[in-house]
């Protein structure tokens, strides 16, 4: 949304407004102000690999690596555990055969596929996608997870917030 196009009274009347529309009302709000739901709609132009009736694939037009293609549902969500358990299922299995398919197709050696949930993880859109990206040897994409020492005591005390959290016994 560009808020910098807005005086701040009719910001402020926007976001009283946002905060009295109903989930519904909120969601179509939220698929108008998408770039994404306006790639899904034709409205705006993408270079498409993949669809069905329930994703999308386009390619990234700030990619990684060429190739890298961004997987997106064609129903607004924000972040992953919005989607029915269904439809992550089937973004998954379509991510596999993208990952296949740049294995096959553009001789990649090997793909990340990644998804950020919330900004707080590097999520800059406001609808779930999945990111595959085809690896190379070389290719200059670092992806580097942080490994911090965890004492025994604290593995289990996360471990079982987590299992609680999930309603596991």
């Amino acid at each position: 949304m560009a808020e910098q196009n807005i005086n701040p009274e009719q910001l402020k009347a926007l976001q009283e407004k946002i905060k009295q529309m109903s989930p519904e009302e909120l969601k179509e709000f939220q698929k108008k102000q998408c770039i994404f739901c306006q790639i899904v709609a034709g409205k705006v132009q993408a270079r498409k690999i993949y669809e069905d009736d329930r994703v999308i694939a386009i390619l990234d037009i700030n990619p990684a690596n060429p190739g890298h293609t961004l997987l997106i549902t064609k129903e607004h969500y924000s972040i992953m555990p919005q989607i029915p358990d269904d439809e992550v299922a089937h973004v998954f299995m379509v991510a596999k055969s993208l990952s296949n398919s740049m294995i096959r197709g553009i001789d990649a050696q090997g793909t990340n596929v990644i998804v950020a949930n919330g900004i707080v993880a590097g999520q800059r859109a406001q609808h779930f996608m999945a990111h595959i990206i085809p690896r190379k040897e070389s290719d200059n994409v670092n992806f580097v997870l942080p490994q911090k020492a965890m004492g025994q005591n604290e593995i289990e005390e996360v471990g079982n917030k987590l299992i609680a959290a999930l309603g596991v016994k």
